[in-house]
């Protein structure tokens, strides 16, 4: 067996599996190595495994095949690990022994950026069906790139699909290639046109509604997180050209890009679903994509009390904090659910107030109507044309908002909302990242003095402890579940130190055998200070939920006991 390398100028590298015999390399789809290189021929050269060893012959190319600087003419011996060139490709063969291991004591690959000849394990196990599915879509795009381009821009989306059908049918037909038998032909057709004009591998992953999030870590590894738990998915990508093409098609009509200069981009889906990308060079395996799902079901404040997140006392608090406009702060690590929760919050605002969204990937779907809704824009190819959540936030000011909700707070904007927040904007929402409300603070002095401004700290404080008032912290457990774990008021300032006093908390009681993690949601007798001002005010509350608990456990769900 022979690995054979192909490494591109950028140090991408692709790797083959050879057993003996002769196999092409070119650029034509129906070479047996498909080499994506300008200067490379249709067929370009022959590697010949055999007994005695490997050899490489060009095959009258029109830029030659190059060894140790020196083109060959026939038949050249290559010893093992003896690189030779095509183009702007360094090609590379290794003898494998018969343990199965490479034998060379010093080889350099990255895992998630190949584009193996043989299917992985567990993934199509026919190398028929694998090659099949290489040639159609490289014949496939050559077909609409040469007798489509000139209408293809102007083709909605369903007809370029269709014609992508159409287009495969008739390239399987017209070089009478035999479909395998491990699937049906509409099937193989539907993946062969998704990857060349839709998303490929990721259509019936996003099409899964019990999958939350997507995790491809270069062509050949795509991880999902379904129910609260990830796990690997037998979807893969034909190439690493295939899954750049991808990410392409989904940041080119945001009027985004991704390349070497610029080679990580935030994008979103149609649908609002996060996409998260990331290349070579920076990336070492390959193209890494991450999709958050965008939820096609609006949850609601109750679907978090059934799913165990929090209980009815914490939302009905919740729903008062916002309906009487305190600033309220979602914390929380990557993936606790804090944009779910935001989103879930502002829709306790009333129907009648003029809400401005500021978010670096549109993600929220409010349900009132005046709504307008910002998104911060990278710099054009240029450098030109940057748009940041701080210049977006300090505008909104001038839009006459009754609130202000930023998906995330996470750099020098933080001062300016703070201002906002101040200055007679009450009721805006926004999210951060931290472990616990007190890190939130200091994460949030931090934001502030990102922002360039100069501010001694107690002034830093003053402001933060005169604009928040209500910190929720959530948290994403080992069982899957996420839960708000505190509910905290900021409660002024003693000396140096900001005050925090707990109104709900979480408490972990113990693990089930299966891993679902117990514990119970407590009051913590405490009612927030401006509880007074709405009695004052003519308010109806219940100052009773603060001291009650709410047990959780298999037997007796927290919603059952409402």
């Amino acid at each position: 067996m022979i690995e054979l390398h192909v490494q591109d100028g950028s140090g991408n590298t692709d790797k083959h599996y050879l057993s003996a015999g002769k196999h092409s390399l070119g650029k034509s789809a129906d070479a047996d190595i498909v080499l994506l290189d300008p200067f490379a021929s249709k067929f370009h050269a022959e590697l010949i495994v055999s007994n005695e060893g490997i050899y490489v012959q060009d095959l009258k190319s029109t830029n030659g095949t190059w060894v140790d600087g020196s083109k060959i003419n026939k038949n050249h011996p290559l010893l093992h690990n003896e690189s030779f060139n095509i183009g702007n490709l360094s090609l590379r063969a290794i003898i494998k022994n018969p343990g199965g291991d490479v034998s060379t004591t010093q080889e350099h690959q990255h895992k998630g950026n190949q584009s193996n000849i043989f299917p992985l394990p567990g993934r199509d196990n026919d190398n028929e069906l694998f090659k099949f599915r290489k040639k159609v879509h490289m014949l496939v795009l050559e077909h609409l790139d040469l007798y489509k381009r000139a209408t293809m821009h102007s083709m909605s989306s369903k007809e370029l699909r269709q014609e992508a059908m159409n287009s495969a049918r008739e390239v399987i037909k017209r070089n009478n290639l035999e479909i395998p038998k491990v699937k049906s032909e509409e099937v193989i057709i539907a993946e062969v046109v998704a990857e060349a004009i839709g998303l490929g591998p990721l259509e019936p992953l996003l099409a899964d509604d019990s999958i939350t999030e997507i995790m491809v870590n270069g062509p050949n590894d795509i991880y999902i997180e379904k129910l609260g738990k990830i796990i690997k998915s037998d979807a893969y990508f034909n190439s690493s050209e295939s899954l750049m093409s991808i990410i392409e098609r989904i940041v080119t009509p945001l009027g985004r890009r991704i390349d070497e200069g610029s080679p990580m981009v935030d994008a979103r889906l149609e649908d609002g679903s996060r996409v998260n990308a990331i290349i070579p060079p920076l990336s070492l395996i390959g193209p890494v994509v991450t999709i958050r799902k965008f939820p096609k079901y609006r949850f609601s404040i109750h679907d978090l009390i059934k799913m165990e997140s929090l209980t009815k006392e914490m939302a009905d608090f919740l729903e008062v904090c916002v309906k009487n406009k305190k600033n309220v702060v979602v914390s929380g690590g990557t993936g606790s659910g804090k944009t779910t929760t935001l989103n879930i919050l502002s829709n306790f605002i009333p129907t009648n107030e003029r809400i401005v969204t500021i978010e670096d990937a549109a993600e929220l779907q409010l349900n009132q109507e005046h709504v307008i809704t910002l998104e911060s824009r990278p710099s054009n190819v240029e450098g030109k044309g940057h748009v940041s959540i701080r210049d977006l936030v300090k505008n909104s000011l001038r839009m006459r908002p009754d609130r202000i909700v930023i998906g995330e707070c996470r750099g020098g904007e933080a001062i300016d909302m703070l201002q906002a927040m101040n200055t007679g904007h009450d009721g805006s929402l926004t999210t951060g990242h931290a472990n616990s409300p007190r890190d939130f603070l200091s994460r949030l002095e931090v934001m502030v003095l990102m922002s360039g401004i100069e501010l001694p700290v107690r002034a830093i404080r003053e402001q933060i402890t005169s604009a928040v008032d209500i910190i929720i912290q959530q948290t994403r457990f080992s069982d899957g579940k996420r839960r708000i774990t505190n509910i905290v008021e900021v409660d002024g300032m003693e000396g140096d130190v900001v005050l925090l006093q707990k109104i709900f908390e979480f408490k972990r009681t113990g693990k089930t055998a299966d891993g679902n993690i117990l514990g119970e949601y407590i009051g913590c007798g405490y009612a927030p200070t401006f509880y007074k001002e709405l009695e004052d005010a003519g308010v109806e509350i219940d100052r009773s939920i603060f001291g009650e608990k709410e047990f959780l456990n298999e037997q007796k769900p927290s919603w059952e006991k409402q």
